[in-house]
């Protein structure tokens, strides 16, 4: 269990608009320092937008986010980046054409000089560096020099999420990270997610499954209908009173010590 330290991430009163369609309502969250945060609720219950208000896609109407207690304005996913957050997305917008080190450095390849101002990517580097953080960071013997079409489906979330890793976050936010994979690459994927809170790196972590949930997260934090329904303790539920939360309501003992 994650102590109560003081939170990495601490969003306070989130509140989105668009038009008159109130998307999240008065909405707090924290992430501690090395936890695995799980972000559940139906479709429509707010997630994705609470996700993007996060990483900068959507400026909130009310609200603030605090990194290790410090505010912040987070006006893009640049600025996420630079303040240590970093995304790995359902879609996983790997390139399948690319090999795998071209993926993990997409948009900030390494380059050297070869006349002046003139620059190359620097291939040999590239390659250095997906290695290391293949090997260090997440402990898979991939070639880097491999075309991503020729990989699994685990495979590819891997190369997603190595690639996530590269500019070194504090935060990673994984939106179902295991959709669609099958048995073996979805047990290799949650030892990955493992392995970051293993490294030091807190995940917030969205899904659908409530038996990866179950097995991988130290707290449970639900939305409704764009509103926070509550946080508890993994340990501390079952699924049923989860789902009961996805609907709405808190769990009775809960409920009383909120």
């Amino acid at each position: 269990m994650v102590s109560e330290s003081e939170p990495l991430v601490e969003v306070r009163n989130i509140t989105k608009n668009f038009g008159n369609i109130q998307a999240l309502n008065d909405v707090d969250l924290t992430l501690r320092e090395g936890e695995i945060l799980g972000l559940l609720g139906d479709n429509g219950s707010g997630k994705s937008t609470f996700v993007k208000v996060l990483v900068g896609i959507h400026d909130p109407n009310e609200g603030e986010v605090f990194i290790r207690g410090e505010p912040v304005d987070i006006g893009g996913p640049k600025d996420a980046r630079r303040h240590g957050i970093a995304t790995v997305y359902q879609d996983l917008a790997v390139v399948d054409e690319m090999s795998v080190a071209e993926n993990m450095f997409l948009g900030r390849m390494p380059r050297k000089s070869v006349a002046g101002p003139v620059s190359i990517i620097d291939y040999d580097q590239m390659q250095e560096r997906a290695e290391k953080i293949l090997r260090e960071r997440l402990n898979i013997h991939l070639d880097p020099t491999t075309k991503v079409e020729s990989l699994s489906g685990g495979e590819r979330q891997a190369v997603a999420i190595a690639r996530a890793l590269v500019t070194d976050p504090d935060i990673l936010i994984m939106d179902e990270p295991t959709s669609a994979l099958s048995a073996d690459s979805t047990e290799r994927v949650q030892e990955l997610i493992r392995s970051l809170r293993a490294n030091g790196i807190s995940v917030l972590m969205i899904s659908h499954d409530l038996n990866e949930v179950f097995d991988l997260t130290d707290r449970i934090t639900v939305l409704n209908n764009g509103d926070l329904v509550g946080t508890i303790d993994t340990d501390d539920v079952v699924e049923d009173d989860v789902l009961g939360m996805m609907m709405g309501s808190m769990p009775t003992e809960q409920a009383q010590s909120a």
